[in-house]
């Protein structure tokens, strides 16, 4: 069990967290990992060429492929700038590019490229 207490703003907060031996071992990993990799001196990219060269990769994988569903697309931006959020920008950015039309799909809109 873990507790914490504090406040958030003026609000007092007391939370208590009931966790099991597999949520502490994934929380102790998580500590692992961003131990490790908080020891790597971190470079900060050029700005604008990063962006420029992750959105062109954004356009050029949604051209090839012609179409893909929203989480499928999602997926793939994730995995080519290398984060969620990061992912989650690009998919924003194409859905609202003149190039790109996004139609209901279900569970999930489809996005088309158009020429």
């Amino acid at each position: 069990m873990l507790r914490i207490r504090g406040t958030i703003g003026d609000l007092p907060v007391d939370l208590t967290l009931e966790l099991d031996d597999g949520d502490w071992a994934r929380l102790g990993a998580q500590l692992q990992t961003s131990k490790a990799s908080s020891a790597e001196p971190v470079v900060a990219p050029a700005p604008g060429n990063l962006d420029e060269s992750l959105w062109q990769a954004a356009q050029d994988l949604l051209r090839k492929a012609g179409q893909l569903n929203g989480l499928e697309l999602l997926d793939q931006l994730e995995g080519l700038a290398g984060s969620a959020s990061a992912g989650k920008r690009l998919l924003v950015r194409l859905r609202h590019s003149a190039k790109v039309k996004v139609a209901s799909g279900g569970d999930t809109p489809l996005y088309s490229w158009i020429e």
